[in-house]
């Protein structure tokens, strides 16, 4: 059970700050935020952290993104039908330590162990590396295979230090961060898409409302394509409000919407899972003013 004055947090969360890591409040024994806008309010000053974990026994996120930071998180299996898919199902293929392992043999490339290690309630680990100097890599989901995600810009892990059902957060290994190996960095790097072609609405293209919403719809992925860095979610958001509002007045179709919108997206190097997530909220927010065109 987590420490009722919060004490332990406290202690890990300062450690945590220590390295340079920007730490904030998830709900006690949860995974889940405790606050909104994390990744913003993260922070590494001792005081305003002594002053969160002394009201609560908050568990400690660690954004990965303000942090420098890409990790590795190698899952176990959830119960025993999770089993490796057939490009995974060697002999000695249990979790996502093991596939990383293989990962490395098939890349002629040493077991990246000796960084900075954190064992999960489940079993699992989390191996902190350092960002690639100049680069912005993005969450994945088993993109390096099997049971092997990666948090960075734009997500979080759950540090040492907090407990969770399944059991503690644990360092397993207190050495620092080291840099993310380069054949890591590549396999991570989102492969990029050719040149968008700007988008035609399909129906009455000739006429001044199809031109209108040609336009409506380019200007809003146009947003997103040309947001800054750390803005990316930000401006998707405001194009599917926005396109959600025609969306709903009855001029543009969800699903197509929606699509191009992951398109560009993806483009910027956002996950897919979080940029639909953005998405589909934004939609949402646009329909409940719907707007239609003249004709």
């Amino acid at each position: 059970m987590p420490h009722l004055d919060g004490s332990a947090q406290l202690t890990a969360a300062l450690d945590a700050a220590s390295r340079g890591w920007h730490v904030f409040p998830l709900i006690p024994s949860d995974k889940r935020p405790a606050i909104r806008d994390w990744e913003q309010r993260a922070t590494t000053d001792p005081d305003r952290i002594t002053r969160c974990w002394t009201h609560a026994p908050y568990n400690i996120g660690i954004a990965t993104g303000p942090s420098g930071l890409v990790v590795i998180d190698l899952d176990t299996p959830k119960n025993p039908d999770d089993k490796p898919p057939a490009a995974w199902a060697d002999d000695g293929i249990l979790d996502g330590a093991d596939v990383l392992a293989a990962l490395c043999e098939r890349h002629r490339q040493h077991y990246p162990a000796d960084t900075h290690t954190v064992e999960t309630g489940r079993g699992g680990l989390h191996l902190y590396f350092t960002t690639p100097d100049g680069e912005e890599l993005r969450n994945t989901q088993s993109r390096l295979g099997w049971k092997v995600d990666t948090r960075a810009a734009g997500g979080y892990v759950v540090g040492a230090g907090s407990i969770v059902p399944a059991g503690p957060y644990d360092t397993a290994h207190a050495a620092p961060a080291s840099p993310l190996p380069g054949w890591l960095a590549k396999l991570l790097r989102p492969a990029p898409l050719p040149p968008q072609r700007p988008v035609t609405v399909p129906l009455s293209t000739h006429d001044r409302r199809g031109k209108f919403l040609n336009a409506a719809l380019n200007d809003e992925l146009a947003r997103v394509t040309g947001s800054r860095d750390h803005q990316h979610n930000h401006a998707l958001y405001i194009a599917s409000v926005a396109l959600g509002q025609l969306v709903a007045g009855g001029e543009l179709h969800a699903h197509e919407v929606s699509e191009k919108l992951t398109e560009a997206a993806l483009s910027v190097g956002q996950g897919e899972r979080e940029a639909r997530r953005t998405i589909a909220s934004g939609l949402r927010a646009g329909a409940n003013r719907p707007r239609r065109v003249a004709a």
